[in-house]
């Protein structure tokens, strides 16, 4: 018996054990299964014993290529099941590139024209295509990193079509074009979804507007950043404080507050509608009536006269001590005495032209035209000029007398008075021509482009002039005629 015993047991313990090979469950992956082990162990004991086993991961890829000319899989790594890969190059294109913020400062805007690549977190300008120029792909003239970045559609920011704007997490704006409107849709559309993609890896990356505790809007897409809600409150813009995003820098927002422009408009429409009238401060002495530049029936109205005072004081003194100067009217005097001449008409002091400063007859003379040329509203008034002009073309003289004798009376009283006693003066300045040497021509000269012009500038400007001269050489030789004048 117990050589039986020990050939029986030499002889299992020969013969390997038959395990038999799990079956598969069919539960849920993840549930706990029963591995029995083989009755046929010495000693035919039964075992059973329990373990953890993984859940089957359905890999459904295909399998991975040890060959050198298939696809490169050497930067896939499979963790947790994410799939990292380096950001490539998805389009580039031509586009109009403006910058027109950086770091919230604001920039000139320029346009110009980039070529412009968009990677999977980056949109890259440069100012040729690479491979035209023979630049390297490092060689880019901006970098802009979509992270946290915004973008929208703009019409404020540009007169041209189809811009929008791109906003990054620093601060920086870009305006960007393209004259097709599915091209700059189509780029839109790509950057969005860049940004989204390059976002939600990071986590999301939350925005401030400069000088406000209010986030930037983003995209419905971004987890955690949608609209706000009705509830938040929105601060007031005046009393708004700049907030540290990084705590190395400040996030700037360059666009325009229209909250601040109201405020100044505001300040300035109070300031116009407090600011007192013309008639406040002529009363308090602060704003007094000039002579020089002033309408000659507002002077003549105010001096209780029809012709100004001052130009019968320079008439008076060219009579007494310049009828027989060569070349007076024609000759001009020293600018900056006839600047102080005027400053003391415009201020309402004692004028005596027989003051030894004033000795320069020319001076009296210059300041004369001068007071003409900066009337409003010349001697001839504007609606004068073009009847005037067609007068002066009839070829009968008598004809032409009669019509231009006409038009002078319909004129306002200050200017009829006014040229009634300049022309009469000059008539007289010419009875003294061959030692002042002045002409009928050459007085036309002088006072035609200063008693007369249009209102616009309208036709040929040296065929007026030649209109201006002939009108005031006319009423010169005709003026007795003319004014009913009795010359002794």
């Amino acid at each position: 018996m117990a050589g039986t015993r020990i050939t029986n047991l030499q002889s299992a313990a020969k013969q390997p054990p038959v395990i038999q090979p799990p079956q598969r469950s069919t539960m849920v992956q993840g549930a706990v299964q029963m591995r029995i082990k083989s009755s046929q162990s010495s000693g035919d004991r039964l075992s059973q014993s329990k373990s953890m086993v993984l859940p089957e991961v359905d890999l459904s890829q295909k399998p991975i290529s040890r060959h050198r000319r298939n696809q490169s899989q050497h930067n896939v790594v499979i963790a947790g099941a994410a799939v990292f890969e380096p950001p490539v190059e998805l389009k580039g294109e031509h586009l109009n590139v403006a910058k027109i913020s950086e770091s919230g400062k604001k920039q000139r805007k320029n346009w110009t024209l980039m070529w412009t690549v968009l990677t999977s977190d980056q949109l890259l300008f440069y100012k040729d295509r690479p491979q035209e120029t023979g630049m390297k792909p490092g060689s880019k003239t901006d970098v802009v990193q979509l992270c946290g970045a915004i973008t929208r559609w703009t019409t404020e920011k540009s007169s041209k079509k189809n811009v929008f704007q791109l906003t990054t997490n620093t601060g920086s704006e870009y305006l960007l074009q393209a004259d097709g409107y599915s091209t700059a849709s189509k780029w839109y559309d790509d950057i969005r979804k860049a940004i989204d993609s390059s976002t939600k890896v990071d986590g999301g990356f939350p925005l401030r507007r400069s000088s406000s505790t209010e986030y930037l809007p983003r995209h419905s897409s971004l987890p955690g950043y949608g609209s706000a809600p009705p509830t938040t409150k929105q601060h007031n813009p005046v009393h708004r404080r700049s907030i540290n995003m990084f705590s190395s820098s400040k996030l700037k927002h360059s666009t325009s507050d229209s909250a601040d422009k109201n405020g100044v408009r505001n300040r300035l429409k109070k300031f116009i509608t407090r600011r007192p009238s013309m008639k406040t401060l002529q009363e308090k002495g602060l704003i007094k009536d000039r002579v020089f530049g002033c309408h000659l029936s507002t002077l003549c109205k105010r001096e209780g006269t029809t012709v100004p005072k001052f130009v019968q004081i320079c008439l008076d003194a060219v009579e007494k001590r310049g009828l027989e100067v060569d070349g007076i009217y024609r000759v001009s005097g020293n600018l900056a005495t006839i600047q102080k001449l005027r400053f003391i008409v415009d201020e309402e002091e004692d004028l005596h032209l027989d003051h030894s400063q004033w000795e320069d007859i020319h001076v009296v003379t210059g300041a004369l035209k001068m007071f003409f040329r900066e009337l409003p509203e010349p001697l001839f008034p504007f609606r004068f000029f073009q009847p005037f002009v067609e007068a002066i073309k009839i070829k009968e003289s008598k004809h032409k007398i009669q019509v231009v004798k006409k038009l002078i009376v319909e004129l306002p009283k200050p200017n009829q008075d006014t040229m009634k006693l300049l022309f009469s003066h000059l008539h007289r300045v010419l009875g003294f021509s061959r030692k002042n040497l002045m002409s009928t021509q050459g007085l036309g000269i002088v006072f035609g482009p200063t008693l007369m012009w249009p209102e616009l500038d309208i036709g040929n400007l040296a065929i007026n002039m030649v209109y201006q001269n002939q009108i005031v050489e006319f009423i010169l030789m005709e003026c007795q005629e003319i004014f009913n004048l009795d010359m002794k």
